[in-house]
């Protein structure tokens, strides 16, 4: 084995391990073009809503989704459903229980490509202190510099504890909530 020549080559390998992290770590979520919506059903009437806050890390390379990870946490705090009366109870521990728990959370564990720009995304999805592992299609498409992420995913509030006690009869608020997103990201690689 010849060391002179083995050097080098460790060397650019580590420098070349060093820029796809760089490039990675540069990934960044653009909050002003993004989107976290939901619809419930009261009394089978659609109510839509949406979160203000949300955050993502993200360090997605398309060429290899089985390395990347995803980290994504919504201000459960932010939920508005546009009426002032609706907003002042869903912080309450009936619902969200925002002072003792303010986020919820989603981490990827998995992430495989389906082709086409589609991917599915494996994770744990936490609210309200209750984790459930879900399964998140998403798609991805570029346009300049920016990659949108959107995928829609269909929970069960009930498996949460949102809208506990005499919120918890299916009959006036149903237990089926879509959640939909719509994420902006730069520093993505060419799909």
């Amino acid at each position: 084995m010849n060391l002179s020549s083995t050097l080098p080559r460790l060397a650019f390998c580590a420098v070349l391990a060093l820029s796809a992290q760089a490039a990675l770590a540069q990934q960044q979520l653009v909050p002003a073009q993004s989107e976290v919506q939901f619809t419930a059903r009261q009394m089978g009437v659609p109510l839509d809503g949406h979160f203000k806050k949300f955050s993502a890390q993200v360090a997605f390379d398309p060429a290899k989704p089985v390395t990347s990870k995803i980290s994504f946490t919504v201000d459960t705090g932010s939920a508005t459903l546009g009426s002032r009366e609706t907003d002042a109870e869903l912080p309450k521990p009936t619902w969200f229980n925002v002072a003792r728990f303010p986020q919820a959370q989603f981490d990827s564990t998995a992430i495989k490509s389906l082709g086409g720009g589609r991917f599915e995304v494996a994770g744990k999805l936490t609210i309200k202190g209750t984790s459930q592992n879900v399964v998140v299609p998403v798609t991805l498409t570029q346009s300049g510099a920016t990659t949108t992420a959107t995928g829609t995913l269909p929970i069960k509030r009930l498996a949460f504890k949102i809208g506990e006690n005499e919120w918890a009869d299916t009959s006036m608020v149903a237990d089926d909530v879509t959640v939909k997103f719509k994420l902006a990201l730069t520093g993505v690689s060419k799909l």
